[in-house]
């Protein structure tokens, strides 16, 4: 259950906008986009004005310019001016300076300015930044691991109702990340982000009712959580719903639906509903067996990196299942995974 946070926008303090993000990928809404081409004409005019304290100018313009928003994308202008109304003390700025530097946008990545700038941010209360202060010190990105700063810092934006804080100190306490083990509070906390449609927390507390963990078992619930995520693309409860619907957990047992759940994650790229996929194929489960296609699958994500997958894909090259045997291969193969 100790699987990493999703993405979803941030909540914020001593700021009126929606425009900070904790994954600059995040789309805008059409609003968000509508609004932010109304103010990059504004922007335009106050720049000529040199104001001072025009700081949200500053970053708004910075912001159009990295998503190439009603201008050509630069993200060399966009760090340059989060760079100029950091320091002027936007702390939005200051945040947004940090995360280039973590990701190396705009500019030369480095870890260390990127731990700076958040520290620096969190200090003057900016929620996303204490989120972000919390992943560095979970990470080791910019700082040596510490676990127990990491806590904290998950409690203190948690306490501000940053829904993904919410998560990651649930995930604390389901892993014991900093904070002795409590699957009470884990289940408390998926549940108290997931009411909030937090995608990660609704699947983590499907598998709360699934296995009874913090709560009383309740598979039923389970399925209802994970078909409630999937609805909204959360590929891993589309992965999930497909094993319910492959075992009939919570559901009746469809071997059809659970190869299109399957099939559905891994066209974008779920890596194992691909070796699921494979499976399907392999053994005929809810589509014609397909050997030829079942390699192909195991092969696509044993090359990712997925364990699962490199084993049969050297079964596959052992039995000659779906290509010609080749020992030499399997061999290789067995011997990556248990090198893993």
């Amino acid at each position: 259950m100790c699987q990493p946070p999703n993405n979803t926008g941030p909540q914020s303090i001593q700021q009126n906008t929606t425009l900070i993000n904790d994954n600059f990928n995040n789309h805008l809404s059409e609003e968000e986009q509508n609004s932010l081409k109304l103010k990059h004409g504004k922007v335009k005019i106050q720049m000529n004005d040199n104001s001072d304290n025009n700081f949200s100018g500053l970053r708004h313009l910075g912001y159009c310019y990295q998503h190439g928003i009603e201008t050509e994308k630069n993200e060399i202008k966009a760090f340059e001016l989060y760079e100029a109304a950091a320091e002027k003390g936007d702390v939005d700025s200051i945040y947004q300076l940090g995360y280039c530097y973590q990701h190396g946008i705009g500019t030369e990545k480095n870890e260390i300015k990127a731990f700076e700038l958040y520290k620096a941010s969190a200090d003057m209360g900016h929620v996303v930044s204490t989120y972000n202060f919390g992943k560095c010190y979970e990470n080791g990105i910019g700082i040596e691991k510490n676990d127990n700063e990491a806590f904290k810092l998950y409690e203190k934006a948690a306490e501000k109702g940053h829904i993904i804080s919410i998560y990651n100190l649930g995930k604390c306490y389901s892993c014991g990340i900093g904070i002795e083990y409590n699957k009470i509070k884990a289940f408390e906390l998926y549940k108290k982000a997931a009411d909030k449609d937090h995608l990660d927390s609704i699947y983590q507390l499907g598998f709360c009712y699934l296995f009874g963990t913090g709560t009383e078992e309740n598979v039923i619930k389970a399925f209802e959580l994970y078909t409630k995520a999937a609805d909204k693309d959360h590929l891993d409860s589309i992965n999930i719903l497909g094993f319910c619907y492959h075992y009939g957990i919570g559901t009746e047992a469809s071997e059809i639906k659970a190869f299109e759940l399957y099939k559905k994650a891994s066209d974008k790229g779920h890596l194992d509903s691909m070796y699921k996929l494979g499976n399907c194929y392999l053994f005929g489960i809810g589509t014609e067996a397909n050997e030829i296609k079942a390699l192909e699958l195991y092969k696509k994500a044993s090359d990712k990196g997925h364990l699962d997958s490199m084993y049969k894909l050297g079964n596959c090259y052992l039995f000659g299942i779906g290509t010609e045997a080749n020992d030499i291969k399997a061999l290789e193969l067995y011997q990556k995974v248990a090198g893993r």
